[in-house]
């Protein structure tokens, strides 16, 4: 098979597209044909060495959806041939042709449910179920979410109108059409300087990029007001003080971490997964890169030059 193959940290060149050996199903696992394998912002800081120590040479990629061709040892034969969609964990792999999971982390998906939509919601999808736990959105809100033309907050966007919210997305100024056309009340371009001003009185934030637009948003909130967090896209965390909570009330709520897991990662995939199947989700998918172009696509999310979630196919 072919699989985008990693020998050191470093910048996305280092993403090659090689021949390697077909990988074997272990007991309790099944192999995939991979039909869509997503990109995670956490993929590219793997690549570059972020996040602890790896194994070279190594197949990044945690999100796969496909179908089942291969069954290991003590593997109902119930799952040979049935479309699926799985996160991989720690365990990597799925910017490749075929990919091993275990059978624990397979959801089968139905026939109406593209492969590159249930791949956006396996990873992505979960994390805005959990976002939103957090943040207790109502019909009485007024939300601005960052990041608005990305892959979580294109569904922030949705849900908030979902539960008859104001919303107002932030974006550069060539996604500000996205945004509009995925259901934002306003659009607002978060790289002008002043963008905030006059914006007041908002009642919810979910912020997942931080950093000085973090800050911005942080004051549009009114008294009473929630800052959710759920990244920090620009590299620094919005700075945030008690004297700021209290002057006005406010609260904020990191939404990652032990928050994420307090309800249990399968059952949050399950969650987004059926809200995806009954139309509460639709995810923006940026048009899907070629396998063999996986840099293309890391360089694509690092630069916020992809709208939604960024995809691979085979």
């Amino acid at each position: 098979m072919f699989a985008i193959r990693q020998h050191e940290f470093g910048p996305a060149e280092n993403l090659l597209f090689e021949e390697v050996p077909d990988p074997e199903p272990g007991p309790g696992q099944v192999r995939i044909t991979v039909a869509a394998a997503g990109v995670h912002l956490v993929d590219t800081t793997i690549r570059r060495g972020g996040f602890g120590p790896v194994d070279f040479p190594m197949t990044p990629g945690r999100e796969v959806a496909g179908v089942v061709t291969a069954l290991g040892d003590d593997v109902s034969p119930d799952w040979l041939g049935r479309r699926v969609v799985a996160h991989l964990g720690q365990a990597n792999g799925g910017y490749a042709e075929l990919a091993v999971a275990s059978v624990p982390s397979l959801h089968a998906l139905p026939d109406d449910v593209s492969f590159e939509a249930a791949v956006a919601m396996i990873g992505t999808g979960r994390t805005v179920v959990a976002v939103l736990d957090a943040a207790k959105l109502t019909g009485d809100d007024v939300v601005l979410v960052t990041s608005a033309a990305g892959g979580m907050g294109a569904l922030f966007v949705q849900e908030a109108r979902n539960v008859g919210a104001r919303v107002i997305g932030l974006a550069s100024p060539g996604k500000l059409g996205h945004v509009l056309a995925g259901g934002a009340d306003a659009a607002i371009d978060y790289t002008r300087p002043g963008w905030a001003d006059g914006l007041e009185d908002t009642t919810v934030v979910l912020d997942g990029v931080g950093g000085e637009a973090g800050a911005q948003a942080l004051k549009t909130l009114g008294p009473g007001g929630r800052h959710v967090i759920y990244g920090w896209a620009s590299g620094t965390m919005t700075p945030i003080s008690t004297e700021a909570l209290f002057a006005n009330s406010l609260t904020a709520t990191v939404a990652l971490g032990p928050g994420l897991l307090r309800r249990g990662l399968r059952v949050l995939e399950e969650e987004s997964l059926a809200g995806l199947a009954g139309g509460r989700f639709v995810p923006l998918v940026n048009p899907p890169f070629a396998l063999r172009d996986a840099a293309e696509a890391h360089v694509a999310l690092e630069s916020r030059a992809a709208v939604g979630k960024v995809v691979l196919k085979p």
